[in-house]
């Protein structure tokens, strides 16, 4: 025997489908292709971060937050850094 639940959760990944197909969220999808994914790859790529190497929350977010920095310093071209 079984019983349906009804949730009151939307789908998400319908709606996020119905977004991208829009015209309008085809164009904001396709800034967000050039602007944001081109960092993540960097962290993940040059500076070799393709996992955290620490446990808990707050650990990992005191990590992350690190290898953006480094990244962010990376683009100010500080003498320095070169």
């Amino acid at each position: 025997m079984s019983v349906e639940v009804e949730t009151p959760y939307p789908n998400l990944i319908d709606q996020m489908k119905a977004k991208i197909d829009d015209p309008h969220g085809k164009q904001i999808y396709a800034r967000r292709l050039a602007i944001v994914e081109p960092v993540f790859a960097n962290i993940r790529i040059q500076k070799r971060l393709d996992h955290f190497t620490l446990r808990s929350k707050a650990k990992v977010d005191v990590q992350w937050k690190l290898f953006a920095l480094v990244h962010n310093i990376g683009k100010m071209n500080i003498g320095f850094m070169k």
